[in-house]
């Protein structure tokens, strides 16, 4: 059990910070998008909700850089349901998918969301379905269309509805001010976690989306915690001399790898988090840091420079059996897999003074590919779908986060506009 314990800092939970202290700035899309246009909800008279599912749903499309919505004004129609399409105005306009529905919502003001995706060429029904949800669940329900529309069409399920954590931080008198943060995918209904007038370092969520462990010196001194996002909870799991950092969850919940120099060198470790027993991964002189399970929870992806340089190597939790990783550049570090064990992301120097990027190595193809074009790239973090990834960077020296799919065509920026935000952490899928 979770039990909470006194803290210097102040953790503010479901304390609205912006309505998005992150803004979308789309600086590439993919070649061709997908044509498609999303009608605004029909309602009953009177009814007048205050999230626009409509342009939430757009938006969502749109930021994935494989659909372009069509503007509402450029709509010569806004039809609710499939009888009142006109497929042969929409041919003209060269939408090939249309998306609409109907609103209403009942005495206990529970909404009722009825939508169709509609196949423009063949004059088709693809998808069908009724949502229902609170007012406060609009942008749920939004984020839950745009994930079927996406998953329809595209054979891959979206990731709209996810969550992602960062730090951000700004300059107060002569003291910095941290926070952790969760919002929406988009940036959107940022709350915040936890702050600190200490660093806050490397969130990273549980498999069931539940829980964030991090990195805090509230203690002047590093020490990893972890926190129920729902009621703020929150357990110190280690307060080791030295270096206590870069905690990973296992696939399984039930464990987290660790970085600890308790005994004079920075050392892979797990713990199971039922009885807090450790176990060392790895015994080196190196630098051994930054883990992350692959999948399967077999083996755990590192960064050493045992080979001399920061490279990217994989331990088996079971046999403690070393393989390297990573032998192109001159830098590999902050290893991230792929969710479906393909391959792994990571920050990626080609030459010992060139620029940091995100590459990506596909372990069946034995492919390095690097993916960013930005500086400064570090923290990548991947989309449960596997379709993009988040990580921090710089621009006009302000630490921003940024976006790249994994194919390199789609990119987008999402500063903050008060603060530097930092160590972003896409959650896993929370239903």
């Amino acid at each position: 059990m979770i039990k909470r314990v006194g803290v210097v800092l102040l953790w503010l939970l479901g304390c609205a910070v912006h309505a998005a202290e992150l803004s979308i700035e789309i600086t590439r899309g993919a070649d061709n998008p997908t044509s498609i246009a999303v009608v605004p909800l029909g309602a009953t008279p009177g009814l007048l909700p205050p999230t626009a599912i409509d342009a939430v749903v757009s938006a969502d499309l749109q930021r994935s850089g494989l659909f372009a919505p069509m503007k509402v004004s450029d709509m010569i129609a806004q039809p609710h349901q499939p009888g009142e399409v006109f497929y042969t105005d929409w041919r003209m306009l060269t939408v090939d998918y249309l998306v609409v529905g109907r609103m209403t919502r009942d005495a206990a003001g529970l909404y009722r969301v009825q939508f169709e995706l509609l196949d423009v060429l063949r004059q088709s029904v693809l998808l069908q379905e009724t949502v229902n949800g609170s007012e406060n669940q609009l942008r749920d329900i939004a984020h839950y269309i745009a994930d079927k529309v996406y998953e329809k069409l595209t054979g891959t399920k979206g990731a709209f509805s996810t969550k992602v954590a960062y730090v951000s931080v700004a300059q107060q008198g002569n003291r910095q001010n941290f926070r952790l943060i969760k919002a929406d995918a988009d940036g959107e209904r940022a709350q915040m976690i936890l702050e600190s007038s200490e660093p806050i370092l490397s969130p990273t969520w549980s498999p069931d989306g539940r829980q964030l462990a991090y990195v805090s010196f509230e203690d002047r001194r590093p020490g990893i915690y972890r926190q129920v996002v729902a009621t703020g909870e929150r357990q110190k799991l280690t307060s080791f001399p030295g270096l206590n950092g870069a905690p990973a969850w296992s696939p399984d919940g039930r464990r987290l790898a660790m970085v600890l120099s308790k005994d004079d060198n920075p050392e892979i470790y797990v713990m199971d988090l039922a009885t807090r027993e450790l176990t060392r991964m790895t015994n080196h002189f190196a630098i051994d840091t930054e883990p992350s399970w692959m999948p399967d929870g077999r083996s755990i992806v590192f960064t050493s420079d045992r080979g001399g340089r920061p490279h990217i190597y994989r331990v088996d939790v079971a046999t403690r059996e070393l393989t390297r990783l990573t032998f192109e550049g001159a830098y590999n570090s902050r290893p991230r897999p792929m969710p479906d064990g393909s391959g792994i992301v990571y920050v990626h120097r080609s030459e010992s003074n060139g620029p940091f990027h995100i590459a990506l190595q596909n372990f069946q193809r034995n492919t390095v590919r690097v993916l960013t074009e930005t500086s400064y790239d570090e923290s990548p973090s991947v989309a449960p779908n596997g379709s993009m990834i988040i990580y921090a960077t710089k621009r006009l020296g302000k630490g921003i986060l940024a976006v790249v799919s994994v194919d390199a065509n789609v990119k987008y920026f999402l500063p903050s506009a008060a603060r530097e935000v930092r160590e972003p952490a896409w959650s896993p899928y929370t239903r």
